[in-house]
């Protein structure tokens, strides 16, 4: 599994996200307005909620802050109140709960791998593609 998002113009500008199966199906939508970070992390909540069950879950993502917010990071934001080690709050914080919910909630595991952008990685190109076309619908940049 591949996601990736896009924003058009950071911050506020349309955002798009995209996840793709590597066995066929893909999804991809999105807004109006957001920022690159929160596509990304749309992104990974979107592709957790769409495959449920008990197989594990692999989702490469070319987005460390994504992959850190939804593993290494979040451990640590819930013990602490969903606070950060500085003491400011969690950015993001209703995605980044929402996909400690899904998480949680599936009953098989989910991991994280990093795979570097734009370098010919064929599921993260397709994703890409979809993510980029889903910011732009949004912006009314595309049409159907």
């Amino acid at each position: 599994m591949s996601t990736d998002g896009s924003c058009l113009k950071n911050p506020g500008g349309a955002i798009g996200w995209a996840w793709v199966n590597h066995d066929g199906p893909s999804a991809s939508g999105g807004a109006g307005s957001g920022t690159n970070q929160i596509a990304e992390l749309t992104a990974l909540l979107e592709a957790i909620i769409a495959h449920p069950g008990v197989e594990p879950l692999v989702i490469e993502s070319d987005s460390q802050y994504a992959i850190k917010c939804a593993s290494e990071w979040l451990p640590g934001w819930k013990r602490k109140s969903w606070t950060t080690a500085s003491g400011s709050p969690v950015k993001n914080l209703g995605l980044v709960q929402a996909i400690d919910r899904a998480i949680q909630e599936r009953p098989g595991a989910v991991t994280f791998t990093w795979v570097r952008g734009h370098t010919g990685n064929h599921h993260n190109e397709i994703a890409d593609d979809l993510a980029g076309k889903a910011a732009r619908l949004a912006a009314g940049q595309l049409t159907v």
